[in-house]
């Protein structure tokens, strides 16, 4: 049977401290998005965009200390939330477009709302920050500890995804992580892999065990997938570049081992920013790794 994949764009700066990634549901639409999933053979369907106010038209500070435009985050990740729920509910598998990581809330709260998921966090990053141990405040790096209801977070039911359990998540690919921040995700049971664990036994091995993490116990997994995983070589157009990240074919591998693994329930790209982009080189890789998830083979 035909997967039908229905788009939904989160133009959303919010939680990012560099303008520009706001603008990455259009540039990964604009490198062929649709037309890489029809060749994975899924069925797409764009929903649009989400009506998100320009940043500069809304207080940063107007919410919670240390939490940038938290009261606009929340806006835009309860309404993704909600599409993300009726997709599922109506027989289809959200891809949520980026906008910054701060969308991720969203993603997880509406695929967790009537199931117990687990889900694959591949990223250079540990977003696992916190109000009170953001250096930043920006909470594109809050995410994680948002859905699991760690620290400030706990019993914020926005952002609480209730079907998702520490031990069923898995972070890929770390290999930037704040002290404090370090210590939460060490006081937490979430599986970590970083760099290290890439280079010492393979991304094949990795993913393979972390698709375990996340199936155990769950009716699927939520894959969140950061542009900035990869080696800024392979990926310019992000807003927190990393050097040491995966490469384009290791990438790829991760990619198709998801997708050979029929557990994905929901998808979501996110941090490209097309100011910061070459010839939209980290668009189109984005929609090319999207089809390799979604089941496209060399044969």
């Amino acid at each position: 049977m035909e997967r039908n994949v229905r788009i939904l764009g989160a133009p959303t700066d919010y939680g990012a401290n560099r303008r520009g990634v706001d603008m990455g549901p259009s540039a990964i639409r604009y490198a062929g998005l649709a037309g890489e999933l029809e060749s994975a053979g899924v069925s797409p369907t764009d929903a649009g965009d989400f009506a998100v106010p320009h940043h500069a038209t809304r207080d940063a500070d107007a919410g919670a200390a240390n939490a940038k435009h938290v009261q606009e985050v929340e806006e835009v990740t309860t309404s993704l939330a909600d599409a993300v729920s009726t997709a599922l509910a109506e027989g289809t598998t959200p891809l949520a477009l980026g906008g910054d990581h701060s969308i991720a809330i969203g993603s997880m709260v509406g695929s967790a709302r009537d199931a117990d998921i687990g889900v694959i966090w591949f990223d250079a990053h540990g977003d696992f920050n916190t109000p009170s141990t953001s250096p930043s405040g920006n909470v594109h790096g809050m995410p994680l500890a948002a859905a699991l209801g760690v620290g400030d977070f706990e019993g914020v039911e926005w952002a609480n995804a209730d079907g998702l359990k520490e031990e069923n998540v898995a972070i890929v690919g770390l290999r930037s992580v704040d002290g404090a921040e370090a210590e939460e995700i060490r006081d937490t049971d979430v599986t970590v892999y970083t760099m290290s664990d890439i280079d010492e036994r393979g991304i094949t091995d990795v993913t393979n065990d972390a698709l375990d993490v996340a199936t155990d116990g769950t009716d699927g997994v939520h894959i969140s997938l950061d542009l900035d995983w990869l080696d800024p070589r392979e990926a310019p157009g992000v807003g927190t570049p990393v050097r040491g990240g995966v490469t384009y074919r290791e990438a790829h591998a991760a990619m198709e081992l998801v997708a050979r693994s029929e557990a994905m329930r929901s998808f979501e790209l996110v941090e490209v920013n097309p100011i910061l982009d070459e010839h939209n080189e980290t668009a189109t890789l984005a929609t090319e790794l999207a089809a390799s998830a979604f089941g496209k083979r060399i044969l």
